[in-house]
């Protein structure tokens, strides 16, 4: 489908504008699954100034919805209605602050940030390198892994709402739990600082060398995915539920549960989003109907399905 092009219109009203506009972009291109429709407009700011002026210019009834990598996502086939927001280089600058203190932007990839923390000596960050994606999103989702979260670390972020103010956000109120904040949609995190411990670099090292190691043995990290699909409910594993339903190795189309690690979704080829999701619907129901819990999805779906926004969803609620 194709949206009413906006970029046109709003550079007249935005005559200082120095980001980069596009509009009915296709998000298949950015995103890891490489499924979906386009976005009625992608705004790449240039800076912080710059997104400020664009979100403070922007009249208030167009939606405004920030992505990062593309990793924990599922665009649907239909696209996103309103402003797509990608950060880009201006954002993804990594600053040692002290023994224990890093500030980064949140177009910095996970993994990038892992390996500054250890080449200063700061300790607590090595499992950012098993987590796909940047730290906008690991922010935005309380992202974690081998027994630490996001929330954890951090001690605040710096933030730019609809009215184009940049506000600081210390880590008390955002919310936090598992996998979640309680950050809007359309506030769009900047940057954040991060408290980690004094440490040895070899041995931070070392510990990011394991997290590769083990990702890579048990994940499907070579394939189109977007990581972990469901959450784990309270005290269960959500592949081991999936796996006692049946569910390994299971398609539609070319949509796959993956045979490695089951709470990963697989574009095998030309799968569309629909797919995908009708593929991790059919997953709960027969979770459901084979252990009475209904897993809820990590990965964050987003848009309009291909028929429309009154279209047929088939899945528990």
């Amino acid at each position: 489908m194709s949206f009413k092009t906006l970029s046109s219109d709003l550079a007249r009203h935005m005559p200082k504008l120095r980001g980069k506009m596009q509009d009915n972009f296709s998000l298949d291109r950015i995103t890891w699954f490489r499924v979906g429709g386009p976005a009625q407009l992608l705004f790449q700011p240039a800076d912080e100034a710059d997104l400020a002026y664009f979100l403070s210019s922007l009249p208030g009834d167009i939606p405004v919805l920030p992505i990062g990598l593309g990793s924990n996502l599922l665009v649907r086939d239909g696209g996103i209605e309103g402003v797509v927001i990608r950060l880009g280089r201006g954002f993804n600058d990594i600053a040692i602050l002290n023994e224990t203190d890093i500030r980064v932007g949140t177009a910095a990839p996970d993994v990038r940030v892992a390996g500054a923390a250890a080449e200063a000596g700061i300790s607590g960050l090595s499992f950012y390198r098993g987590i796909p994606g940047s730290i906008g999103g690991a922010v935005k989702m309380n992202a974690g892994a081998h027994g630490t979260e996001t929330c954890e670390i951090l001690k605040f972020c710096q933030a730019v709402n609809r009215q184009g103010e940049i506000v600081t956000l210390p880590v008390e109120e955002l919310g936090y739990s598992y996998r979640h904040s309680n950050i809007p949609d359309d506030l769009i995190v900047t940057s954040a600082v991060y408290q980690g411990a004094e440490g040895d670099s070899a041995t931070i090292r070392q510990e990011m060398q394991e997290v590769a190691d083990y990702r890579e043995t048990v994940q499907p990290v070579k394939s189109r995915t977007g990581g972990s699909t469901f959450k784990n409910p309270p005290g269960e594993s959500a592949w081991k539920l999936i796996d006692e339903a049946g569910c390994r190795g299971i398609n539609i189309g070319k949509a796959r549960v993956s045979e490695l690690h089951c709470n990963f979704l697989i574009n095998e080829g030309d799968a569309r989003a629909g797919d995908l999701e009708n593929l991790g619907e059919h997953v709960r129901m027969k979770v459901r109907e084979n252990s009475g819990i209904l897993l809820e999805w990590e990965i964050k779906r987003l848009g309009i399905p291909e028929n429309g926004p009154g279209g047929r969803r088939v899945h528990p609620e």
